[in-house]
């Protein structure tokens, strides 16, 4: 529940910026997989290529090897130099600005607008619809 005094349009716009810091979440963790494919296509390149350098044709895989394999794939970065330079700029500003937002206007309390939402829609008395875990 939103603290004493804080009116319903308010709780449900803070709602609103802490649903759009969800959706950079999200693609954080998108970019983060993202990172992890990169290196596995990388490694499973590398394993391949060996095996069409074993299979007679080293030249073949030597020049794919020069060409691909450790590429950055974006200028002067590797996947986790992106991930690093989007955390320590566009994630972080939105994370602080997020938390800055709920501390001035809904006493730092997390996800006020989907407490009410819950209380709204869940059948009170009824097994699976407590307001909160029982321990």
């Amino acid at each position: 529940m939103p603290p004493a005094g804080v009116p319903d349009d308010v709780v449900e716009a803070v709602g609103g910026v802490t649903a759009a810091f969800e959706v950079v979440e999200h693609a954080r963790g998108m970019l983060y997989a993202f990172h992890r494919l990169i290196g596995r296509a990388d490694a499973e390149l590398a394993d391949a290529l060996d095996r069409l350098a074993e299979a007679g044709h080293p030249e073949v895989a030597d020049e794919l090897r020069a060409e691909v394999v450790g590429r950055n794939v974006l200028e002067g970065r590797w996947t986790f130099q992106v991930g690093e330079d989007f955390d320590d700029g566009y994630y972080r500003a939105f994370a602080d600005a997020e938390r800055r937002t709920r501390e001035r206007l809904v006493g730092g309390r997390r996800h006020v607008y989907e407490s009410q939402l819950k209380e709204r829609n869940r059948t009170h008395g009824r097994p699976g619809h407590e307001a909160r875990p029982t321990a």
